[in-house]
């Protein structure tokens, strides 16, 4: 397995994983209509941005084919007003690769780039119901808040986690 620097080209293989993902980590908690209406069109177009922005930081995990299997992105939401942090965005593997320490070495990248950017806190949202978020959690990311979202008409739970110190996270 190999861990990189996503690069423009990437965006398809970003996009396959993303929406497949989502197809998996999330059924039956968001409408099945609308995991099945995502496309991996609009995805790539989406990926094709995110990897052109200069404060987004977006690394993929290879197979030995050179296939992207996972991905993984950092930087800074647009309304994250806490003074000297970052945003762990998303960490999404196909199933078949997870549980095999692959989303591990996607998160320890995101750590390195936080500890580069020399950002102290880091943020992370996930779904109440994605039962990824005690990854974060056995990494100590304390839940800080949470809130109600709405995706696809279903109302869901969207849990706010923080990191203190990226400098002393291990992973």
């Amino acid at each position: 397995m190999h861990i990189r620097r996503a690069e423009i080209e990437d965006a398809k293989g970003i996009a396959r994983v993303h929406v497949d993902s989502w197809r998996t980590t999330y059924k039956n908690i968001i409408p099945d209509e609308f995991l099945s209406s995502l496309s991996y069109e609009q995805r790539t177009d989406l990926w094709q941005r995110n990897i052109s922005k200069g404060n987004n930081f977006v690394f993929v995990a290879e197979n030995t084919n050179g296939e992207i299997v996972g991905f993984a992105d950092c930087g800074r939401r647009e309304n994250n007003d806490v003074y000297n942090s970052g945003d762990l965005t998303s960490i999404y593997l196909l199933e078949e690769f997870q549980g095999q320490g692959i989303g591990k070495r996607l998160m320890k990248q995101l750590f390195l780039q936080f500890q580069e950017l020399d950002y102290e806190k880091v943020f992370v949202e996930v779904i109440e119901d994605n039962k990824t978020r005690s990854f974060y959690e056995y990494y100590g990311a304390k839940l800080l808040r949470s809130e109600r979202i709405k995706i696809a008409g279903t109302e869901l739970e969207l849990l706010i986690y923080q990191w203190d110190n990226a400098k002393e996270v291990v992973i």
